[in-house]
Order: C-alpha cells, then structure tokens, then sequence
C-alpha cells in the first residue's frame, strides 16, 4: 500500500494515475483524474492511498486502515416520484450504515425509492461499481450526505478506481462537493443503532 499526502499549503504535485478507463460514456480523461483535478485547483487536504483492487466498504477499509464510520458509502437510488417521472440521487453513508430508503421515499416524497440498476449507477456516477466517489460530476444526479459521515475530520473512499482511494478532510469535502445533508443512514441488520 502506497500513501500520497497533499496539503494547501505547498504547491501539489498530482499523482499520475495510469489507469485504463473503463467507464462507458466517458470522452475526456477519468473520473479519478477529474476528482484529482478538482481536489488540487481546490486545495484541499488530502491523500492518496494505493491498495489491492476492492469494492466492498468493510474490505477496502481494512486494507486503508480506516475506521468503517468513516469510510463514504456511495449509492445511486433511482426516486419514482410520480408514475411517469424518475430522478436518481447519489446516497452516501457512513460505512458502517446502510441507506435508509424509508427515509429517501419521504424525504422526496416519493411513491418508491429503489437501488439503481448497475448499468444506470455507472453511467450516471461516472465509476465501476464499488468505486463510486461521493461527488456528482453529473446534473442527473444530486448529492444527498448522512451527516453522520460528516462527524469526522477525514473520511476515506474509493477514487473512482478499486485500487486507489483517497483519504479527504471532511471541511474540505463538504466545501468542494457542496451536498445536500439531511439524515438518510440506518443500521446494518443485526447491529444497534
């Protein structure tokens, strides 16, 4: 496992990710380099961490070392809000939660919220599978935080590769990625809340 720090205050260096780019859709450079690109010109304090290629939030966070309630779960819910109309939201959670998709279908006042197929939540994200980041750089798809999440001074989540992730302060993410915050975790079944 390799680690990169960057901090505002001296001139980052970006760290050349040589990734194949295996998102369909995507013309120009990959979401990982977009993410970079956007933590750099925003200066904000983060580090790369290089790990074995992983997806699963409770694997991958043993492999970076982090706590599971600080690791972003990142989930795109497909929102029915009347029979004809869908919108798609990102969900991200803390990583020892789940979403609460009760709470998304009141939230939007939705007539059912369900999981989007694999094919939709890449498209829209931008990312394989397990490595979604939780960042929109699509207008299809709004941003929605647990703030529970948001309690620590850094979280930790895939960069839109299996095998890099990025550990980002929390004031930085919330200041770049400007999402929307409301309550929207539970527990995982089987565990307290």
């Amino acid at each position: 496992m390799t680690a990169h720090t960057v901090s505002p205050d001296a001139p980052a260096q970006p760290v050349p990710v040589q990734h194949a780019d295996t998102t369909p859709g995507t013309t120009s450079g990959t979401t990982s380099d977009r993410l970079l690109a956007l933590l750099q010109d925003g200066r904000a304090r983060h580090r790369l961490i290089e790990h074995a290629p992983e997806g699963r939030t409770d694997v991958v966070s043993a492999l970076r070392g982090n706590a599971l309630a600080q690791a972003a779960k990142c989930i795109v819910v497909r929102v029915k809000v009347t029979k004809k109309s869908s919108r798609y939201a990102l969900a991200v959670v803390p990583g020892d939660r789940r979403v609460d998709l009760a709470r998304l279908k009141e939230l939007y006042d939705a007539r059912h919220v369900s999981f989007a197929d694999q094919a939709t939540a890449e498209r829209l994200s931008h990312c394989v599978s397990g490595s979604i980041v939780p960042f929109s750089f699509d207008p299809e798809l709004e941003l929605i935080v647990d703030p529970g999440l948001l309690e620590h001074q850094e979280i930790f989540f895939n960069a839109a590769e299996l095998d890099l992730s990025l550990a980002l302060h929390t004031e930085d993410y919330q200041r770049l990625a400007a999402p929307q915050v409301t309550p929207i975790a539970e527990p995982l079944a089987g565990t307290a809340p």
